[in-house]
């Protein structure tokens, strides 16, 4: 009998364990949780590495299964798995303990966060150095999981900012990392003020530049490098400028306070003399001053139409972009302007009008020769010229002042 008592409270016990179960499992089961991070794993076990089956967004909400430990077996979409207590606030009572831990999370995080947002830091996507030593994480929560450490001065690749979090990659490799630990506010000191002046020349440019003197009476200086351009300022004879660049025949100047370009023919490298016998001279050439920058302006156009075809083959007889010799080569560009030349170069010696060497402007030929003319070439200015070259250079620039060309030099002619 006494047995028989023994076996029924045995059987009550059981039956109210597994009563309190039913009542507990239900008590969770009636929980429901949101997620707070931007993305939450829902994983197959309670292990860190285990099969992610989906993944949650912020705010999305979660059934509260059971309490295993640091995590949560939930149901989310249909999909039951778990999910670390961290990444979800519980929205009632019912599971205490997990929810005064959850809160004590989200505390911190926001006590943190008031922290760095005193700073105002400003990060923009894209490359950025990592301001000191930290640890990305794998979602932007204080206490997720580290994936890797970055050390201060490392180079990574801001992908999205959330908050005070920014994500970021290093390598092949992602993660959260906090925007104080990324990049430190920029100091006033170092900011650049608004109105800094930007410098005009590069120091290659300061370096390079030289004097030179104006050898006309009149010259006008352009905003640009072409006859058409603006005129913004004017410069009389034996007015000192700095030339900082030359190309295609004219060069960029400073005069006066102002940047602009002036003919190269129209600068010299010493100051001109003033005599009456010159002065008179100079008085008989500004009376023709029109028709020489006419003729100096047509001749930068010839030059830079001849500068495009720097590059292209030599070719002996050849006549096109697809091949030049010296002669064809002079004979294309100016045909362009719808001036016709002689076929070879002793033959272009007789087209147009002969020029002083010392009277070259840019656009003018320049023929050479030892025992007669057997080569020609297009004055670019500056004392140089543009030219088919030969085989294995093809069309490019030399100078005239020394070497071949210079010793061999035999005259010169104005086609305009």
């Amino acid at each position: 009998m006494k047995s028989i008592k023994n076996i029924k409270s045995i059987l009550v016990l059981a039956i109210l364990s597994v009563i309190s179960l039913f009542f507990i499992n239900m008590s969770l089961a009636a929980n429901t949780g949101t997620v707070n991070v931007e993305t939450a794993n829902l994983r197959d076990t309670t292990e860190e590495n285990s099969k992610i089956l989906e993944q949650l967004s912020l705010n999305e909400k979660v059934e509260i299964l059971e309490n295993s430990g640091n995590w949560y077996k939930v149901k989310a979409k249909g999909i039951t798995g778990y999910i670390r207590k961290d990444l979800i606030t519980v929205e009632n009572n019912k599971v205490e303990t997990a929810t005064t831990s959850t809160e004590a999370v989200n505390n911190e995080q926001v006590q943190q966060q008031n922290e760095i947002s005193t700073e105002q830091i400003e990060i923009e996507l894209g490359k950025q150095s990592i301001a000191e030593d930290t640890k990305l994480k794998i979602v932007p929560v204080i206490q997720a999981t580290d994936i890797i450490e970055v050390k201060k001065g490392q180079e990574v690749t801001v992908i999205e900012i959330l908050n005070d979090w920014v994500y970021v990659q290093l390598d092949t490799t992602k993660g959260w990392g906090r925007k104080d630990k990324i990049a430190k506010p920029q100091k006033e000191e170092e900011k650049q003020p608004e109105n800094a002046e930007i410098p005009q020349q590069s120091p290659e440019e300061k370096i390079n530049t030289k004097t030179l003197y104006v050898n006309s009476e009149s010259v006008n200086v352009r905003k640009e490098a072409n006859s058409s351009a603006e005129i913004i300022a004017t410069a009389t004879m034996n007015t000192a400028v700095e030339v900082i660049s030359e190309e295609n025949g004219w060069s960029r100047v400073k005069v006066n306070g102002k940047e602009g370009y002036i003919s190269s023919s129209l600068l010299s490298s010493q100051k001109q003399e003033t005599s009456r016998a010159n002065v008179s001279r100079k008085e008989a050439e500004t009376q023709s001053t029109t028709k020489q920058e006419t003729t100096s302006n047509d001749g930068s156009s010839v030059v830079s139409t001849a500068m495009k075809y720097i590059g292209s083959k030599y070719v002996y007889g050849g006549t096109t972009p697809s091949g030049f010799d010296c002669s064809g080569f002079t004979s294309y560009v100016y045909k362009q302007y719808g001036v016709s030349l002689s076929r070879t170069a002793a033959g272009q010696y007789s087209n147009g009008t002969s020029v002083n060497r010392s009277d070259l402007q840019v656009g003018d030929l320049v023929m050479f020769g030892k025992s007669g003319i057997n080569h020609v070439g297009i004055y670019i200015g500056g004392g140089k010229m543009v030219h088919a070259a030969n085989s294995s250079r093809g069309v490019t620039t030399d100078t005239i002042n020394s070497g071949y060309y210079n010793s061999s030099y035999v005259g010169a002619r104005r086609v305009f």
